[in-house]
């Protein structure tokens, strides 16, 4: 089960090796640094005071090539470590892709898509990041080393400061950077779900034009979006208090070092030449101490992120996997025996090989929770589902898909061409003319600028309703599978090409397993036998024409 910590653990591990070198190349900066103001006192007092020409041209040298040895190091730390940053989010991107598109599902419950594109994006670079910054803590650490040992060498009191005084630094470090974490927390959290609502309202953006919403829409993004500025706004204070007090805290350490080496060299304990290299190195020390701050800030976000990032990993799948798969070519049986889920209640059903029948349910969420379980979207609280009586919950999702498609008359369209649409389901795009007819979307071609090869706006958005309903059913029609589900497939279109659907779907799906949850009387007359759903279980059955004469029930639903 993964856990922020495990995702911190790995992502790291992943990218040892850069981090490694990067480590070793960022320590060599360090102590390269440490290096500078011990030279410059050796230059005091071997050349300065001496007035040695030699000594000063050699410490000269010496000290060019340890600036020119810290700066090359520098620049290699600094790209190793940002090409692990940016491989291990990379590395995490695809981990959450692949999750979210398991085929038994559950990463996306309780998440909006925006929400999920958020931890996707923004969280993943956070862990990511966390490559970035441990060669430089680990460098800082080292430069704190070489400091200690060099003023011990200069001085055992100036040393045992230092290597005693940094450990009780570190951990108040730590203790401050708490709030900070719970507060990048809910700052990233708050922030995934206005993303998550602004995508909601992006894409329903002509529905709510549609019934006049746009003023509720506006004030929910609003309220939302207020609620994200508050955190981040929270997370901001939270950073500024927690650099501050880090500042703080190694103010205080570095002017302790400083007037200790001032009273040593006042007592005579250490040369001048030894005094200004003590004040360099502390001087020195708030670089590694500053890098700590930073580290420090950016792990408490980074482990904020983790979290979020492992609460999708180790989401539960919908559906359970079996390793079962249908036969090569399914006859398409399909057997539902008491399905019970949401608003079905003890369903049973029986569709025979190549039938077509149509399912009427005057309550739509019937439907909805109908369409769930043929979709392998959940798995029914109680009963089973069979294809040529092999059950579900023993079949691979992804393949029981392959052999059972369930097209929704909501589905969205992908940006690309509109034959590329018809094309992306089926098998080498055959079929794709044949289904372009049979969905009435040959007259939608028509009427465009580059027929087929018109380009479509991301969602479709660029075809009207009717036009998309169409386009989505020519795709599920060309994918041919043994068994397609189809909901509602002509709510958008005008009674003619309504009816000339009707016919074409009839005689496209001859000899395959076809459902038509739908209400249409012009579907429902070209079915073989139609079944009721009433109360969430199976009710009236027969042909369209004996229920319309029999059933009250069934004209109310159908015919008015």
């Amino acid at each position: 089960m993964p856990t922020g910590r495990s995702v911190l653990r790995e992502a790291v591990s992943g990218q040892r090796k850069l981090i490694g070198g990067a480590a070793v190349l960022a320590s060599v900066h360090q102590g390269g640094e440490a290096l500078v103001p011990v030279i410059v006192g050796i230059v005091i007092d071997e050349a300065v005071s001496t007035g040695s020409t030699s000594a000063l041209v050699r410490w000269i040298v010496v000290l060019a090539v340890v600036f020119g040895a810290l700066s090359m190091s520098y620049r290699l730390a600094a790209r190793a470590a940002e090409r692990a940053s940016e491989q291990a989010a990379h590395g995490l991107r695809l981990r959450l892709t692949r999750r979210v598109l398991d085929p038994r599902g559950g990463a996306e419950s309780g998440r909006l898509p925006g929400a999920l594109v958020n931890i996707a994006t923004g969280d993943a670079k956070r862990v990511g990041s966390v490559n970035g910054l441990l060669p430089f803590g680990v460098a800082g650490f080292v430069g704190l080393l070489v400091s200690a040992v060099l003023l011990l060498r200069i001085s055992v009191p100036l040393g045992l400061l230092v290597l005693l005084g940094t450990p009780p630094l570190l951990w108040l470090t730590h203790l401050v950077g708490k709030p900070l974490e719970r507060r990048s927390g809910d700052e990233q959290e708050r922030a995934a779900h206005a993303s998550g609502v602004a995508t909601d309202l992006v894409s329903g953006l002509r529905v709510l034009k549609g019934i006049g919403a746009e003023a509720a829409a506006v004030a929910r993004y609003r309220r939302t979006s207020q609620d994200s500025l508050a955190a981040t706004l929270r997370a901001a204070r939270a950073h500024a208090g927690h650099d501050g007090a880090i500042l703080a805290l190694t103010g205080v350490f570095i002017a302790v070092v400083a007037l200790v080496g001032a009273n040593l060299a006042a007592s005579g304990s250490i040369s001048v030449g030894e005094l200004v290299a003590a004040v360099g190195l502390a001087q020195f020390l708030l670089g590694p101490f500053q890098i700590f701050a930073w580290v420090n800030g950016q792990l408490a976000q980074s482990r904020a992120s983790a979290g979020r990032v492992a609460s999708v990993l180790a989401a539960q799948p919908t559906v359970t996997s079996g390793t079962g798969s249908p036969a090569e070519r399914p006859e398409g049986g399909l057997r539902l025996r008491g399905v019970t889920h949401g608003s079905l209640t003890g369903l049973d059903l029986d569709v025979a090989p190549g039938e077509l029948l149509g399912v009427v349910s005057p309550d739509p969420a019937c439907a909805a929770h109908l369409l769930e379980c043929l979709g392998r979207e959940t798995d029914p609280a109680s009963g089973s589902l069979e294809l040529d009586g092999v059950a579900f919950t023993e079949t691979d999702p992804h393949e029981l898909r392959r052999a059972v498609l369930v097209a929704a008359h909501d589905a969205d369209l992908f940006e690309g061409s509109l034959l590329d649409n018809v094309v992306a389901l089926s098998r080498g795009g055959e079929g794709a003319e044949r289904a372009l007819t049979a969905a009435a979307a040959d007259e939608v071609a028509q009427t465009l600028p580059e027929g087929v090869h018109t380009l479509v706006a991301e969602r479709g958005r660029s075809l009207s309703g009717g036009q998309r309903q169409r386009v989505a059913l020519a795709r599920a029609l060309a994918a041919d599978p043994p068994v397609l589900v189809v909901h509602d497939p002509t709510t958008a279109v005008d009674a003619v090409t309504e009816a000339r659907i009707a016919g074409e779907l009839r005689e496209i799906r001859r000899g395959r397993t076809t459902v038509l949850v739908t209400t249409s009387p012009a579907l429902l007359a070209e079915t073989d036998r139609v079944v009721v759903l009433d109360g969430g279980a199976a009710g009236a059955q027969g042909t369209h024409a004996d229920l319309v004469h029999a059933d009250p029930g069934y004209r109310t639903a159908v015919l008015s």
